[in-house]
């Protein structure tokens, strides 16, 4: 047994629980925020068998694109807001962060 935890961005994980689902596979799935962009984020934790770990994870790849995003850095906690001048930096957000954790033993309750 595998557990996948994966991390996408709030925008993708509405079309990824929906394939995964599809797929006859199980996720919970957790809000979380980034810490570089402060944006919002979705943690999924989906239990798979081995075998079909490449299924899962070929799910994520066709699902979670990287593309790219204007972003304004915020404004800074200290100092005078009036001399700090913002301006937009082309990003890439998408895609997907996925850690694969060998788990010993599962028990259904």
């Amino acid at each position: 047994m595998k557990l996948v935890i994966t991390i996408v961005q709030d925008d993708d994980s509405v079309d990824l629980v929906e394939a995964l689902t599809e797929g006859g596979f199980r996720v919970t799935k957790l809000a979380t925020t980034g810490g570089f962009l402060k944006a919002g984020n979705t943690t999924l934790l989906i239990g798979v068998e081995k075998e079909k770990l490449d299924d899962v994870i070929a799910i994520i790849e066709d699902t979670c694109k990287t593309r790219d995003q204007l972003m304004v850095s915020p404004t800074p906690m200290v100092g005078t807001a009036d001399v700090f001048m913002s301006y937009p930096v082309e990003v890439q957000v998408g895609g997907a962060t996925v850690f694969v954790v060998d788990v010993d033993k599962f028990i259904k309750i």
